[in-house]
């Protein structure tokens, strides 16, 4: 599923690095135990989270995210977003939850990550 296609469906804001619109995602995985998200391999895999701060970028740039999905309308701040640009990833925010975010995502075809 590319990109833009999960902006649409979950009534998303791209923010942070510009990511081709075309990019693939495959899989999905939610959680805001970051932890969690370095114990698996995160091939073309969207984050999904309501944990909104700089760790959580961190995070994703030690997993090799590129593609970040902020729930429950939560809003980056500057320094977040600079963080974002700095290491390539691309957020989204969305105001919805992360069960309908993930429930959405799965219905679209998007696998789990495990």
């Amino acid at each position: 599923m590319k990109v833009k296609e999960i902006v649409s469906l979950v009534a998303g804001e791209l923010v942070g690095a510009a990511i081709d619109p075309e990019y693939e995602i495959t899989k999905a995985f939610a959680s805001d135990l970051m932890s969690d998200v370095l114990r698996f391999s995160m091939d073309d895999t969207i984050l999904i989270t309501g944990l909104c701060n700089n760790q959580t970028l961190r995070t994703a740039e030690m997993a090799d995210l590129r593609v970040v999905l902020i729930g429950r309308d939560k809003q980056p701040d500057e320094d977040m977003i600079e963080l974002a640009e700095e290491s390539d990833i691309t957020l989204i925010k969305s105001k919805y939850s992360l069960f309908k975010l993930s429930g959405i995502l799965y219905d679209a075809g998007l696998k789990p990550l495990y």
